[in-house]
């Protein structure tokens, strides 16, 4: 089976390439080069990736990276929440592909069952509290003042990495028989439903509220690593600028624009 986009993505391109260094570099290159966006880039194989912070983030043969370049004229606190836009597309097309399985409470502790498929701030999607897909946004100033946006989504389909601090976990895993162009085709499906549902951000009310809906630990104990310092409490909400809000264990509320969330009372230096 190749890649291809779904039917309701015909205003997109697509180019799939069987190995590849990093689907965000090749997208990026190509909007250096005049590319107008709407395009993706995939693979069954990415060499070079990365993740959060500069982390390697490689892909196995047979995991699906995959990156939709964007490009407009954005305010960069507006393009960033295109990740959470990215994390609803992922799981509607997880949903849509994956056959229906009962989830357990998360290995990390913050997974309640709600959802088979539930999203950690800011940018993982989870399955039995095991990241399953990791969300990475690069971005660019164009010449004409433009902002090009590479939203990288990275899933684990047929294998995991073991030797991180942090559970892991792939749809094969999973007993799930998908393989990564059927996930592709219904991403790119889900990409366009909710990318008009953000409408050049105007519409991110909504994708909070839908992103809520399925957020992991809401309500429950959290550790978020920042700066080399833990801070811990109660994950309540993300506000309006999709900063995690927390209230600490003198009841102060608290807002956080960037760090690494653990579920429960222990979160490592090494967290990702």
């Amino acid at each position: 089976m190749t890649f291809a986009l779904a039917p309701t993505a015909e205003n997109y391109r697509l180019e799939a390439f069987d190995t590849i260094g990093s689907t965000n570099a090749v997208a990026l290159q190509r909007a250096q080069a005049g590319d107008p966006g709407k395009l993706w880039i995939v693979s069954k194989k990415q060499e070079a990736g990365r993740g959060r912070r500069g982390r390697p983030w490689q892909t196995p043969e047979g995991n699906l990276a995959a990156t939709v370049l964007v490009v407009g004229r954005y305010e960069p606190k507006i393009a960033a929440t295109l990740g959470f836009v990215a994390g609803l597309a992922l799981a509607d097309a997880l949903n849509a592909v994956v056959p229906q399985k009962k989830l357990s409470v998360g290995i990390d502790g913050g997974g309640a069952g709600r959802n088979r498929f539930e999203l950690k701030w800011p940018n993982d999607v989870l399955a039995h509290g095991a990241k399953l897909s990791g969300i990475l946004l690069e971005s660019m100033l164009l010449p004409d003042g433009r902002f090009a946006i590479a939203v990288g989504i990275g899933v684990n389909v047929v294998a995991y990495p073991d030797d991180v601090p942090y559970p892991a976990t792939s749809l094969r895993a999973l007993g799930a028989d998908c393989d990564a162009e059927t996930l592709f085709l219904a991403l790119s499906d889900a990409w366009v439903d909710n990318h008009a549902r953000w409408a050049e951000g105007r519409g991110l009310d909504d994708i909070r509220r839908r992103w809520l809906d399925q957020a992991a630990g809401l309500g429950s104990e959290v550790a978020v690593r920042q700066d080399g310092r833990i801070v811990r409490g109660i994950f309540e909400t993300i506000d309006s600028d999709c900063q995690f809000v927390i209230r600490d264990r003198q009841g102060v509320e608290l807002r956080i624009a960037v760090g690494d969330v653990h579920f429960g009372a222990v979160a490592s230096a090494d967290a990702d």
